[in-house]
C-alpha cells in the first residue's frame, strides 16, 4: 500500500466493479475525498466478459477489460484515490465508519459498498481438480476453448440458459443439467434453447462428480426421481448456479436478506445510516454492468446528499 494514502475520507467505496467505479466518478466530480478500495483487479465480474454488446455507448461492442480500464481512468481523472486490499472489517464509532483492510484500517463519514458476488460452486468431487482445466464459471471467457467439443451447462436461470446459447455456437453439443423439472429462465429464453437443435436437456439430474485425467473427459449424473445414474462425456462444463454475496464481514453490521445480499431501498441505503450499497451485492433480481453502474451513481447522488 502507498503510505502517501491517508487514512481519512469523506466517502469510501468498497469493490471496484462497474457499481464502484460510477460511484467513484460521481463522488469525486461532487469534490467528495474518496477512496475505492479493491482486492483484486478493477472491473469485478465485468472483465470475464469477452465482448459486451449491450452497454450504452458502444455500438459495435466493448470487452469488460476494456470498459473497466476506461471506467477507471475517468474516475480517476476527478480525483477518485485507489488502494488495492482486502476488506475484512467494518465498526462503526459514533458517526465514524471503520474500514479494516489487509492493508491498514480507513476511516469515512459514508461507506458506499459494492463488493459484488462470487460464483457459486456445484461442491463435487473433480470440480476444484479441474477448474481450468475443463471446468468453468464463465461461458463467455473460455467458450472458445471447446470449439467443436461436447460440453454441458449446469443451471437453469437465465444466465445459465444465456450462457447455454452462447456456447451452442462454438460447442459440438451443449447439455443442459438442471435439478428441477423445468427451467427457471424466462419463456423467451427458453424458447430460443429449446429451439437450438445442439442443445438437449437433462432436467431433475444433479452432478456428482467430474471426472478425467489431466482435463475433464466425463461427469456422473444422478437422475433425482429414478435415482439412475449415468456417466456423460464431455470436455467442459459450465456452472451457472448464481452467485454468493461478498457479505461474509458484514454479518451483525447491517441487515441481510437470506442469500446474504444487502437489504437497501431505491437509494441504496442500508440499514444503517451513512452506509449504502450498489450493484451485485445488493438484494436485486438483475444482473448486468449497466444496471450496477446506475446503483453507483444513485448511492453516491444520496451519499452527496448524507454528507451535506
Amino acid at each position: 500500500m502507498d503510505n502517501a494514502v491517508p487514512n481519512s475520507y469523506e466517502a469510501i467505496i468498497i469493490g471496484g466493479g462497474p457499481a464502484g467505479l460510477t460511484a467513484g466518478l460521481y463522488t469525486a466530480r461532487a469534490r467528495i475525498s474518496s477512496l475505492l478500495i479493491e482486492k483484486g483487479a478493477f472491473g469485478g465480474q465485468m472483465i470475464n466478459a469477452a465482448r459486451l454488446d449491450n452497454y450504452p455507448g458502444f455500438p459495435e461492442g466493448v470487452s469488460g477489460f476494456e470498459l473497466a480500464e476506461l471506467m477507471l481512468k475517468q474516475a480517476t481523472k476527478y480525483g477518485l484515490e485507489t488502494v488495492i486490499a482486502e476488506v475484512t472489517g467494518l465498526k462503526l464509532k459514533g458517526e465514524e465508519k471503520i474500514v479494516e483492510t489487509s492493508g491498514g484500517s480507513f476511516t469515512a463519514k459514508a461507506v458506499i459498498i459494492t463488493g459484488g458476488s462470487n460464483r457459486r460452486k456445484l461442491g463435487v468431487p473433480g470440480e476444484e481438480q479441474f477448474t481450468g482445466k475443463g471446468v468453468s464459471y464463465c461461458a463467455t471467457c473460455d467458450a472458445a476453448f471447446f470449439r467443436g467439443l461436447p460440453v454441458a451447462l449446469v443451471g437453469g436461470g437465465n444466465s445459465a440458459i444465456s450462457e447455454a446459447l452462447h456456447l451452442a455456437k462454438s460447442a459440438s453439443r451443449v447439455t443442459v443439467i438442471h435439478r428441477r423439472n423445468q427451467l427457471r429462465a424466462t419463456p423467451i429464453l427458453q424458447e430460443k434453447a429449446f429451439a437450438e437443435p445442439k442443445i438437449d436437456f437433462r432436467l431433475e439430474s444433479i452432478v456428482e462428480s467430474i471426472e478425467g485425467k489431466d482435463s475433464v473427459q466425463r461427469i456422473m449424473l444422478h437422475q433425482i426421481k429414478t435415482g439412475k445414474q449415468s456417466t456423460l462425456e464431455v470436455s467442459g462444463v459450465f456452472i451457472s448456479i448464481g452467485f454468493i454475496p461478498n457479505t461474509d464481514y458484514l454479518k451483525g453490521i447491517l441487515p441481510l436478506a437470506n442469500d446474504g445480499s444487502i437489504i437497501t431501498n431505491n437509494k441504496m441505503e442500508t440499514g444503517v445510516a451513512g452506509i449504502f450499497a450498489a450493484g451485485d451485492i445488493r438484494q436485486k433480481t438483475e444482473w448486468q454492468a449497466i444496471t450496477a453502474a446506475g446503483d453507483g451513481a444513485t448511492a453516491a447522488i444520496n451519499v452527496e446528499k448524507f454528507l451535506s
